[in-house]
């Protein structure tokens, strides 16, 4: 990916990949789908969305994080153990490379792929006359009145541009005098899915076009009243700071602070400024001046930006152009039209989600409203589907009179708007809602139902690496279990008192919580397999998660390496840790897998000697996880959920379609091995799934 040198440095004597570089090299996997021609035509165009919309967060937050140390003082290089502004350099430089494979997949690949299918995306100055009146009749009906163009004083400051909205910079020139020239801006409306017009077809081809080109066809219409003879457009786009700024003493009106954090983010330092590489010199220079950016912040791109609303592509053509649908699976022996509580009191049961429906978790909520046996509800809610079934069935248990105790978490990044919503909706049906705690996002997601059987209380429970969110349920990899074991249930009881009182409880004997206790858990269970490869036994550790970056952890799977431990890692995202660098992790491997689902589970085995220990967790293994999250892991202790979770992780250490290699070069090499048989994961998964006993 960025050439054949090693990238990582040594840092407290251990070698560590830069996480900024990491992620860039996690995106360009993404890139890579993009570019697979075994991937569905219309997926691909998704992957490019995806692969922008990822891209825009990460200048919100991470460039826009380096960009503050850069400022600090002279000291952040020493504090670090990096250059923040050397970093920065380096994320331009692999961004541009980026965006023109970006353009060079869009532009030369996937657009001419479309016209063999007989699709065509054309743009303002290939409309005929017919599809030229189409177009001129949508624009007048649906877009004219929703565009108001902002006229440029160079005597007054330059508008205020908002974040990550897509902007026409125009120029107005008359042919007698053009140095007598006039700028304007137009904010082009867009949410998504009304990105594309779909233009009637002709001869069994089909056109689509863009809000952009059409606003740009009728560009005389919008300035009609001026006397000019030519007018430009170029889009561009902000990236700004969104990094909150919170006091971290306020405890009253804690959501009235966020909410001003919100408005606040809307106008944040900018950070990124992607314009078209077409734009004359003259407009790209009076804009940077006015917009104060470094060089840095200054990203070349093509015609189309905000291309994440791609995601929403209109698919004219045939099925295969896209994935075929799945038909979530059901899980064995758990019924969904008998007591779900009356199952779980016997067994533990695991949901492999996509493969299996998130059904189940909504059944689970639904009977626990109406069962007169439930008195009480617990639950921690992080990201919530846009009509969340999760918050109606907690709403319709309050109604029945059953106790509900919810955790809402307002800092779920770029989700504390709706999450607000969310909590004033809650309040308004007499729910208690818990704002979590100021210094602390609560990321586990746990409920707990309490109820009343023959004079006691028994305690269900569902845990899970994923949110309570059905949509997301159907696009990411989480497993999520079901369970009355009190091993458990006792010890969830205890973490929601102190979660209801803002205190840590410690003394968890089978829970992994954050932020006091995983630290030294994962030391300990790394540890004992170090002693166990020392003693001549067969020792290995097996773990897969998003993102890999504590140097603490990195170091001990380093020591543990030195002393024989076998490594696996599965890892989305980022990954800090080197594989294969002699003395530090020559039995280290690590692989990434892209494809379809969104890989978003957290597991962890460790050999213990032939008694395998097997947990699952909301916690990547990343500083914030770790000290700054509340998190819970926990022991797979049914031997079924734990012998089905061992041979998902199996399916997926095989895969040699889908997996990369992380490695010192970061180049996303596609993992091979001399099996003739194509082993896919999330393909096998399902097949497994489907006729496992």
């Amino acid at each position: 990916m960025y050439g054949t040198v090693s990238l990582y440095r040594m840092s407290k004597n251990i070698p560590l990949i830069n996480r900024e570089v990491s992620w860039l090299s996690f995106n360009d996997r993404v890139l890579q789908e993009a570019a697979d021609k075994s991937v569905p035509l219309v997926e691909r165009i998704r992957f490019l969305a995806i692969f922008s919309s990822n891209l825009d967060e990460f200048y919100r937050v991470r460039v826009a994080t380096l960009s503050r140390l850069s400022n600090l003082n002279t000291k952040s290089k020493e504090i670090l153990g990096y250059s923040p502004r050397k970093t920065l350099n380096q994320i331009k430089t692999i961004v541009v490379r980026q965006e023109r494979k970006f353009n060079h997949l869009y532009e030369d690949d996937i657009i001419k792929e479309l016209e063999q299918q007989k699709i065509f995306i054309i743009n303002e100055k290939q409309l005929n006359v017919s599809r030229g009146q189409f177009v001129k009749e949508y624009f007048r009906n649906r877009l004219l009145s929703t565009l108001v163009p902002v006229m440029i004083d160079r005597n007054k400051p330059f508008p205020e541009l908002k974040d990550r909205a897509i902007y026409f910079f125009v120029k107005l020139t008359k042919n007698k005098n053009k140095e007598k020239h006039k700028f304007a801006l137009i904010e082009i409306p867009t949410d998504g899915s009304n990105r594309f017009l779909v233009l009637p077809e002709t001869n069994n081809l089909k056109f689509i076009t863009l809000i952009d080109d059409i606003i740009r066809y009728c560009l005389d219409e919008i300035f009609f009243i001026f006397d000019y003879d030519k007018i430009e457009a170029y889009s561009i786009q902000l990236t700004r700071d969104a990094e909150l700024d919170l006091d971290r003493h306020v405890s009253e009106k804690f959501i009235d602070a966020l909410s001003k954090s919100l408005q606040k983010r809307r106008k944040g330092k900018p950070m990124r400024l992607l314009y078209d590489t077409d734009m004359p010199l003259d407009m790209l220079t009076y804009l940077v001046a006015e917009l104060d950016l470094s060089a840095d912040g200054l990203i070349p791109g093509n015609r189309y930006h905000n291309f994440k609303d791609f995601i929403s592509f209109p698919n004219v053509g045939g099925p295969e152009l896209e994935y075929p649908k799945i038909t979530p699976l059901p899980v064995n022996q758990l019924s969904g039209i008998t007591s779900i509580f009356a199952q779980i009191a016997k067994r533990d049961y695991l949901i492999n989600l996509p493969y299996q429906s998130f059904d189940y978790i909504i059944h689970f909520l639904r009977e626990a409203a109406i069962d007169p046996k439930v008195k009480e509800i617990n639950i921690t809610l992080y990201r919530l589907a846009e009509n969340s079934r999760v918050i109606h069935a907690i709403i319709n248990a309050a109604k029945n009179g059953k106790k509900v105790n919810c955790l809402l978490e307002l800092k779920a990044r770029f989700d504390e708007q709706a999450n607000i919503y969310w909590t004033n909706r809650l309040e308004e049906e007499g729910i208690e809602v818990n704002y979590g705690m100021l210094d602390y996002k609560v990321h586990s997601k746990i409920c707990l139902v309490k109820r009343l059987e023959k004079g006691k209380y028994i305690y269900y429970a569902n845990l899970a690496t994923g949110n309570f969110n059905e949509k997301t349920a159907s696009l990411y990899c989480d497993h999520s279990i079901f369970t009355a074991n009190p091993a458990i249930t006792k010890e969830l009881v205890k973490l929601f008192d102190g979660l209801h009182r803002k205190v840590f409880y410690r003394g968890f004997e089978n829970l992994v919580v954050s932020p006091l206790e995983s630290r030294q858990k994962i030391y300990g269970l790394i540890d004992s397999e170090i002693v166990n490869a020392k003693a001549g036994n067969k020792a290995y550790i097996i773990l897969k998660m998003n993102s890999l970056t504590d140097e603490d952890i990195i170091s001990r799977l380093y020591d543990a390496n030195n002393a024989g431990v076998k490594v696996n890692l599965i890892i989305r995202g980022m990954c800090c840790l080197v594989p294969g660098v002699k003395g530090f992790s020559e039995n280290i491997e690590a692989i990434s897998i892209i494809d379809r689902f969104l890989e978003h589970a957290r597991v962890w085995i460790f050999g213990n000697k032939g008694n395998e220990r097997v947990f699952i967790t909301s916690a990547d293994l990343m500083a914030r996880n770790l000290d700054h999250r509340v998190e819970v892991g926990f022991p797979i202790l049914d031997p079924d959920v734990k012998s089905e979770i061992r041979d998902i992780i199996d399916i997926q250490l095989k895969d040699n379609s889908k997996a990369r290699e992380i490695n010192q070069l970061n180049n996303n090499r596609y993992k091979k091995d001399r099996s003739k048989i194509v082993n896919r994961a999330q393909t096998d998964i399902y097949t497994y799934l489907k006729y496992k006993k």
